[in-house]
């Protein structure tokens, strides 16, 4: 991993962050997968949702490496640690806190969804992605049911068949209303029709 990056994670040293951004984005792409298994450390850890100084490394950290990952192409390459991360946002509270306020593991969560998503014409992304994505659709959080409704509809204009085995949960998400019946509904049905 990158100096900067083992400084910045390992000591959880804010005032360096913003250094990161400072390095080219090729300077940096072979540490992203070892940086993001650490994040997913660090936002596990019991004190998490309460240390506003590691929230504010994670999130800028993410930042930093989501915007490595779009300009080098590299989301292939680094997928597998993206969607664990991803995924283990959903061992931890996603339900907003007041009106607007999400949780730290929804920001997280929020902040990977659009760097993974936007690749739903990468089939070897999505199959990675879909399994974990569709399970946000019921964890309480409208903002990200939406935004994952979104981006799934756009798979499944691409790649229908990925969605096949969510066939039930999906169904559901859409009769309970937590995503949008316009978008994911209408392809859905489409998608409905190559099955049938």
């Amino acid at each position: 991993m990158h100096q900067l990056f083992r400084l910045v994670l390992g000591q959880k040293d804010l005032s360096r962050a913003g250094d990161l951004f400072s390095l080219d984005d090729s300077e940096i792409e072979d540490s992203l997968t070892e940086a993001l298994e650490q994040i997913k450390i660090i936002s596990s850890s019991s004190d998490y949702q309460t240390n506003n100084n590691d929230q504010a490394v994670v999130e800028i950290c993410i930042t930093r490496i989501t915007t490595a990952i779009r300009e080098t192409e590299s989301i292939e390459k680094h997928a597998k640690a993206l969607v664990g991360l991803w995924d283990s946002c959903l061992e931890h509270n996603l339900r907003p806190f007041g009106k607007d306020e999400d949780t730290p593991h929804a920001k997280i969560a929020s902040d990977i969804m659009s760097c993974i998503l936007q690749n739903y014409n990468r089939p070897p992304v999505m199959a990675l992605a879909i399994p974990i994505a569709v399970k946000f659709l019921h964890r309480g959080n409208k903002d990200l049911c939406r935004n994952m409704s979104n981006y799934l509809s756009l798979a499944a204009i691409t790649k229908a068949d990925l969605l096949a085995d969510h066939t039930e949960v999906i169904v559901k998400s859409i009769l309970q209303g937590m995503v949008q019946k316009l978008s994911l509904g209408t392809c859905f049905r489409r998608h409905l029709k190559v099955f049938s």
